[in-house]
């Protein structure tokens, strides 16, 4: 089938899961697939998949099942998914559903054969989600009252936020960001990509925070449905006295909010209690510690998503992965 029909039928099977996470999304396959990663869609009357898969030497492969399933009866598509991760020699498949817990207990139930709970998922497990849908007041009455202060002051000192299409400058700031709170950055390219495929269909806005035409901040946001998240944020070393993240920030949920959006996810904060979140934010920097001091601002709910569910193909080789990602969360 020719590409463009296989991305017709994506489209036309995901019409029924509007509010469908991102990364279940047609435009998150394409954007994979420039990374080294094939995806597969699965489908029945009640349910829907979309499978990444990643090639690994001697043919064998891993799978990835991103913030799904969708439906209600998933059991309907484990022998379709099961039958594929076999013929492409994967070593095991890792379901992150898209549900906050408590799971309910029909959702176990899918997990009940032949899977592992596995704690650990390559996503984040706990974030904060901002309710758009009161009014603007309403919104910023929720927040901290020193996140509300730094967002008046920013606006009152003239820093402005617009969109923008200046993915090169928004990562050259990342980099300088990177440095400073001692994270990873993706290179221009993996930006450049997201940008380009996302932001066509209006599922990706880059917004920069100006100060008399100088950029001190950018953020990327993602809209899906009545979803947004804030994936990455970037700010410089200059003028942080202007606090102009805030106001970029609040920005963003005014963007979102106005395009559809009732929920705003924040993106990952440390995967802790919200009782030890609150004792020892003010004291840690390591981590997403940082990024919590300034999330925990805006109000919101946190919450913590679902475990991964394992099922394992190549039970030694599996083994062996096991003790690589335990080298690399050492390292």
């Amino acid at each position: 089938m020719p590409v463009g029909s296989q991305e017709g039928q994506k489209t036309n099977l995901l019409q029924a899961y509007p509010d469908a996470h991102l990364l279940q999304s047609p435009e998150w396959a394409e954007f994979k697939r420039h990374f080294g990663w094939q995806a597969q869609v699965f489908s029945s009357q009640s349910a829907y998949a979309q499978v990444l898969f990643r090639s690994l030497p001697l043919g064998h492969s891993i799978a990835y099942l991103p913030k799904g399933p969708l439906g209600n009866d998933w059991s309907s598509l484990w022998e379709q998914i099961d039958q594929e991760c076999k013929k492409r020699k994967a070593v095991f498949l890792q379901v992150e559903p898209d549900l906050y817990l408590p799971l309910p207990p029909e959702v176990e139930a899918h997990f009940s054969q032949g899977f592992i709970r596995e704690e650990h998922t390559l996503q984040p497990r706990r974030t904060i989600s901002v309710t758009l849908q009161a009014a603007e007041e309403e919104l910023l009455a929720a927040m901290k009252q020193k996140t509300r202060y730094n967002i008046r002051l920013a606006s009152k000192k003239g820093v402005i936020v617009r969109p923008t299409a200046d993915v090169k400058g928004f990562y050259e700031m990342m980099l300088t960001t990177g440095n400073r709170d001692g994270f990873a950055v993706h290179n221009l390219d993996y930006y450049q990509k997201a940008f380009n495929i996302f932001a066509p269909s209006g599922k990706c806005v880059l917004l920069g925070a100006f100060f008399e035409e100088t950029p001190l901040a950018y953020l990327m946001l993602f809209l899906s449905g009545s979803r947004s998240w804030y994936f990455y944020g970037a700010s410089d070393n200059t003028q942080r006295n202007l606090m102009p993240t805030y106001l970029l920030q609040w920005e963003a949920m005014l963007w979102a909010k106005a395009h559809g959006a009732s929920e705003y996810d924040l993106w990952g904060i440390p995967d802790a209690e919200e009782n030890e979140l609150e004792a020892s934010f003010s004291d840690r920097s390591d981590g997403l510690w940082g990024v919590y001091r300034f999330k925990r601002g805006f109000g919101g709910q946190i919450v913590r998503s679902s475990p991964a569910f394992i099922k394992v193909y190549k039970p030694l080789l599996y083994k062996l992965y096991l003790k690589y990602r335990a080298g690399r969360m050492v390292d």
